[in-house]
Parts: structure tokens; sequence; C-alpha cells
């Protein structure tokens, strides 16, 4: 009792510290969920394309969640950099934040293609029939333009006024970013199968001038000895975002193995990419946190304490538990508007908090293994923690969705 009351005081006097920071974070999960639920909608929409072009739905989650991941970490390091004061807009490159802006957009064109690529090769060595090598590398480079734009926009306001206005960014950045990744990449990856669509002639041209971007990308990105931050990043976070990637890809595998049961209730593809986002940002939110402490000196890195995180703990569940009720009836409210298949109100509430809960208490041990293991590596865990998280969560919370559906009945 004594250690419960320590850790609620903790709590408590994190809240009267930053409410307006709290405040923000919750704000930016509802935003996260809404903009999830768009995406929900658009993922149900695009039904048709999926089936014409097999083997798409393993890129998905792949090229959604690297968005998140790439400007999540950005989002992570822009709130370090805020912490220590020395967050400052400017045009020139050679800046903290013109380095981190540069590496992002450079680690965007280059994983597009790396994760085509590694599409088709899992498409492959799992027997699932696919596109071509050079569709996969279009819809996915294409794709990815217009996100990379949007989203860093999105990334620099919500970490300026976050700034300006005194909030915790730890709190704010990988909801909004991740919210912004998902409602945005989605309809852009659909947009770029236009290209594909009946132009077998063409579609090796674009596939080739993508993959000519995409390498130059990687080799500015890694020989960029006159920028050692730029160069830092996108060193340190290659490989963490390939895994990731791939570990995404397998989320998309195992919804696709799972269409026939997801497809008697058409709600669930609504609610499946807000519960995997919102698990991952709940997870980032963490992740964040633990980073900025880390940097800051507040938290041994030698040692796995879960008493030093306790009140960043609390918060993360106490916002978890909102936000998924608030998804759920979401999700119910969306299924009534649009005459889709669903079960009772009540079953798609405790679906989304039992799948949102066991995915982000999953994603919040990875997050908080991964950023102490890199600390002690001598690595940013800045860059790491958020694409371990988002692609944990991916998977995870794929896992966790039907792990729930099972556990309530609803896949028979």
């Amino acid at each position: 009792m004594r250690l419960l009351r320590r850790i609620l005081a903790r709590f408590g006097a994190l809240v009267r510290a930053d409410i307006a920071g709290v405040r923000a974070g919750f704000v930016a999960l509802l935003v996260s969920a809404a903009t999830g639920l768009i995406a929900g909608i658009t993922l149900g929409k695009i039904d048709t394309t999926l089936a014409e072009l097999p083997g798409l739905l393993i890129l998905v989650p792949a090229a959604v969640g690297m968005r998140g991941n790439v400007f999540g970490a950005l989002g992570s390091r822009l709130g370090t950099v805020a912490h220590t004061g020395t967050f400052r807009l400017s045009r020139r490159l050679d800046t903290d934040v013109g380095q981190n802006l540069a590496s992002a957009v450079l680690l965007c064109l280059s994983l597009s293609w790396i994760l085509a690529i590694a599409a088709k090769a899992i498409a492959a060595a799992t027997g699932h029939g696919s596109i071509s090598v050079a569709e996969y590398v279009v819809i996915s480079v294409v794709g990815g333009l217009i996100p990379i734009v949007v989203v860093m926009a999105i990334t620099v306001v919500v970490t300026t006024v976050g700034v300006r206005r005194g909030w915790d960014v730890d709190n704010v950045a990988a909801p909004v970013v991740t919210a912004a990744a998902d409602s945005i990449t989605l309809p852009s990856l659909w947009l770029a199968t236009n290209l594909v669509s009946g132009n077998g002639l063409s579609t090796p041209v674009v596939a080739t001038g993508c993959t000519v971007i995409a390498l130059l990308s990687l080799f500015a990105g890694l020989r960029s000895s006159g920028l050692p931050l730029l160069q830092s990043i996108v060193r340190e976070s290659v490989p963490v975002l390939v895994v990731s990637g791939i570990i995404s890809m397998f989320a998309g595998l195992t919804i696709q193995g799972r269409f026939a049961t997801l497809s008697r209730y058409q709600v669930l593809f609504v609610l499946i990419p807000p519960l995997l986002s919102l698990s991952g940002s709940l997870a980032g939110i963490l992740s964040s946190r633990i980073a900025t402490k880390l940097h800051l000196g507040l938290l041994d890195p030698n040692r796995f304490s879960l008493g030093a995180i306790a009140e960043d703990l609390v918060l993360v569940y106490l916002l978890s538990t909102a936000i998924f009720i608030v998804l759920g009836l979401g999700a119910a409210t969306v299924a009534t508007l649009l005459g889709l298949t669903a079960p009772s109100t009540m079953s798609v509430l405790a679906a989304s908090m039992l799948a949102g809960l066991i995915a982000t208490t999953l994603t919040n041990i990875v997050g908080y293994s991964a950023a102490l293991v890199t600390y002690r590596l001598e690595l940013d865990p800045d860059n790491f923690g958020i694409p371990i998280t988002a692609a944990s969560s991916d998977l995870l919370g794929a896992i966790a969705l039907m792990l729930s559906l099972v556990t309530l009945g609803l896949t028979g």
C-alpha cells in the first residue's frame, strides 16, 4: 500500500506539473482515434483494389508504419531538443533541426524502396501470389511522396506550437504524427496504385526512376560526413526501420490470413488501423518519456526498474483506458451510420478495450527494453524507441485483436 501511495503521489505531481501537456496528449490521442477511423473506412473501401493487386496488403502496414516510425522518431528527437532548450527553427541544413528534417526525408525515400523489395521477397517466401517488384516499388515510393511533405509539416508545427505553449512534446508528437501517417499514407498508396493499373509499359520506367532516387537518398544519408548528426541518424535508423518494416509485414500477413473471420463483421476493418495506431502511440509516449529521462540522466540505463517509470506507466494506462473506450464507441457509431455489419455495441467496445490494452502492455515492455538496451549500446533511443514500439504494435496489435475476438466469441 505504501508503494502504491508513493506511485500515485508521484503521478499526481507529474499531472499537476504538466496538466496542459497531459490534456494535450489526450487530445492528440483523440485526433489519432478519429483519423485512424478515417483510415479504417479507407481500408474498407479499397478492398477491391486489394483483391486486384494480390500481396499489396503485406506492404500496407509497413508502408504506413514506416512514415509513423520516421516522423515519430523525428518528433521524439525534436522533443528532446526542446527539453534541452536548443530548439530553433532555421533554413540552414547544418543546424540540429535542419539535419533532423533532412534525415527524415532521406529515410522515407530510401526505406520506401527497401520495403517494396522486402514485401515481394516475403510474399514469395510465404507462397502468397503477389504483384511484380516494379509495381511494389512504384506504389511504395510514389505513394510515400505526399506523406513526406504533409507529415513532416505536421511534425514541425506540433513541435513548434508545443515549445511555444510549454507542452511536453513527448505527450503530443507520437500520437499526432502516427495519426497523420495512418490517415494520409493509405489514400496516397491507393492513388499510387493507379500508376500500375493497366500501365504495363510505363511501370518499369517509373520503378527505375524511383530506384535511382531511393538509392541516391540512401547514399547521401550514409556518406554525409559534413553533417554528422544527419549521418548518425540515418546509419542508426536504417537497420531498425528495415527490421520494423519486416515485422509490420507479418502483421499484414496475419490480417490477410484472417480475412474470412474479419469479413464476418465489417466494423472490424474499421477498427484495425486506429487500434494498431493507438497502441503504438501510447507505447510511443512511454518510449519518448523514457528516452528523455535517459538523456537528462533521470533514469539508470543499467537497471530494469518499473518503479523509476511508475508514474509514466500510470499515465499511459489511464490514457489508454479512456481512448479505447472512445475508439470502441466510435467504431460502433461509424458502423451504424455507414450500415456496416457489426456485433452489439458492447461487443465492439469490449473488443477494442481488450485488444488495445493487451497490445499496449506488450509494446510498453518492448519499448522500455529497447530504450534501455540501445542507450547501453551508446545509440540514441530516440532513433529506436518509436520504430520498435510502432512495428511491435502492428504485429502485436493484430495478434491481440484476434485473441480478443476469440475470447469474446466473435470468430464463430
